[in-house]
């Protein structure tokens, strides 16, 4: 058994990245600042969970304040007692980022030197970052593999996820730190940030409220369930030196055929409302993983159809206080 850090605890990957390290019977202690981001209601259940679970415990920190890490953690150096650190603690999503591009360089930039700080004070040889394919930008090759340009970012959170893969390539290069960064793309299911597009749409369908479109719905996206990115993240522990793996879905869909098959689940037409296409925004993503396949033997088991089956499942199961969660 080995015991684990991971920052963001009560977030929608960390919960079922978690969620795995108990069952496989690790120890993990999970820290979270519990943000209003989005709905604290969906954070509260997924923490509620864990809690449940034996091996798990929980502290109320924030990443991005160095001296509460610190006193926290503050004792003499020695063996590492932890065998990894999971930084999947992250102001995200790319609209956002627009209107307050501070809180999110603090959270994901200087949040992430605090945790590599902590690494090397406290000897712990291993390090993963979750990252984001927004670092690509405008024109990205499709499917996209690592090797495409990553220096040209179109909003505050890929820049600032973009500084945070530096920095852990800094700490890998000074102190020898074993580092993973799993650049993660759209991530859907149970639990969902429900910021995000399948939680809204499954919500807005189900309840009979207007779906907001943002564009024409021509758009892609490559979606991947999050038990297969929990499962590659969990690969990721593997030593590997310094790389950078995209973890993605091996489908491409257009947002307006998503809204279809959500229809078909739900049993129920939505109500569009068309609206501008947000300029933050990319038209399209879709991982190319061959990379996490050589490296970890990783590929993405779920098709998109048994992802929603399973998603919309869980709405339906929770609907009586999931229909009241704010979407943003």
């Amino acid at each position: 058994m080995a015991q684990y850090l991971v920052a963001g605890a009560a977030g929608f990957i960390a919960y079922h990245v978690v969620e795995q390290l108990l069952q496989d019977g690790h120890a993990v202690l999970g820290f979270d600042n519990l943000n209003d981001a989005y709905d604290v209601r969906m954070k509260a259940y997924r923490l509620e969970l864990l809690q449940r679970q034996p091996g798990f415990s929980f502290q109320h920190l924030d990443i991005s304040d160095n001296l509460q890490l610190k006193s926290f953690f503050d004792g003499p150096p020695g063996e590492a007692s932890y065998a990894a650190v999971i930084n999947l603690a992250a102001r995200a999503g790319v609209r956002q980022s627009v209107e307050n591009p501070w809180v999110y360089l603090q959270t994901n930039t200087t949040g992430t030197l605090n945790l590599l700080e902590l690494c090397r004070q406290l000897k712990i040889p291993k390090f993963i970052l979750a990252s984001t394919s927004s670092v690509y930008g405008l024109d990205a090759p499709l499917p996209t593999p690592e090797t495409a340009d990553s220096d040209h970012p179109l909003q505050a959170y890929a820049a600032s996820k973009k500084g945070a893969e530096a920095l852990s390539h800094v700490y890998h290069y000074l102190y020898g730190l074993d580092v993973s960064v799993v650049r993660y793309f759209t991530v859907y299911g149970p639990a969902g940030r429900p910021d995000m597009s399948i939680f809204r749409f499954t919500k807005w369908i189900s309840e009979g409220q207007p779906l907001r479109l943002n564009g024409d719905g021509q758009q892609t996206r490559g979606f991947t369930y999050v038990q297969d990115i929990a499962r590659g993240t969990l690969l990721a522990l593997k030593p590997v030196g310094y790389e950078i793996i995209n973890l993605g879905g091996h489908e491409s869909i257009k947002i307006i055929d998503l809204i279809h098959l959500l229809e078909d689940r739900i049993g129920r037409k939505a109500v569009i409302q068309t609206q501008p296409a947000h300029p933050a925004d990319m038209l399209a993503n879709w991982a190319d993983v061959s990379k996490a396949t050589r490296l970890l033997g990783w590929e993405p088991r779920l098709s998109i159809a048994q992802g929603l089956d399973k998603t919309v499942a869980w709405y339906n199961h929770n609907r009586e206080w999931a229909s009241q969660i704010e979407t943003g």
